[in-house]
């Protein structure tokens, strides 16, 4: 009979689950009494079910395999520690020098400094300035090829505006013409007539 294949979920069924556990359990128990055995080594196996109950096997002791986990655990730690620490010095050593050398460039704590060490002091100051001025004539070259782009487009521009102001002259426009209109009105312009006083007539 082929037997299919468990699917790794939870079963739901509570007596299946039970019975699942308690093969499966022996099964375990079993394989690290075998382990123990044929390869002489030193196993322990702590199970706790689903109510809390716990199962274990351990050869030689549990004591002693807790024992041992700690200690080797401990130790692991330590080695982790001392590992992480010799990365802190050698840090803080190059932090340090780099600290040193760019005061040094600064041109401070130089009285220490051997005739060799303010010669190549000068050499990489030197050199530095180079790379400096190499930059910054790179920098202006491009400012001066930016501008002449610049100025090519006025130039274009300017030419093309001319052109226009040229053909918009040719037929016509841009000149102003006056006119002079004159206006017909109907209004009677007559001396003022005064009706109320006897000394206006």
């Amino acid at each position: 009979m082929v037997r299919g294949k468990t699917q790794m979920k939870r079963i739901e069924n509570a007596s299946r689950r039970q019975v699942t556990f308690s093969k499966r359990r022996n099964g375990l128990l079993k394989k690290a009494y075998e382990l123990s055995v044929l390869c002489d080594a030193e196993v322990g196996l702590m199970i706790f079910s689903s109510s809390g109950k716990l199962h274990e096997f351990a050869s030689p002791s549990m004591q002693k395999m807790v024992e041992r986990h700690h200690s080797t655990h401990n130790t692991t730690n330590e080695q982790d520690n001392k590992g992480l620490n010799r990365k802190i010095t050698n840090m803080e050593e190059k932090i340090r020098i780099l600290e040193l050398t760019q005061r040094k460039m600064s041109g401070e704590d130089l009285r220490t400094c051997s005739m060799k060490e303010l010669n190549q002091l000068e050499v990489q100051i030197e050199r530095g300035l180079r790379h400096i001025r190499a930059r910054k004539t790179e920098i202006l070259l491009g400012q001066v090829e930016e501008l002449k782009r610049k100025e090519c487009l006025l130039l274009e521009e300017n030419t093309f505006l001319r052109k226009q102001v040229l053909a918009m002259n040719a037929i016509g426009f841009g000149s102003v013409q006056y006119f002079e209109v004159e206006v017909e009105t109907q209004l009677d312009i007559r001396p003022p007539v005064c009706t109320r006083s006897p000394s206006c007539k």
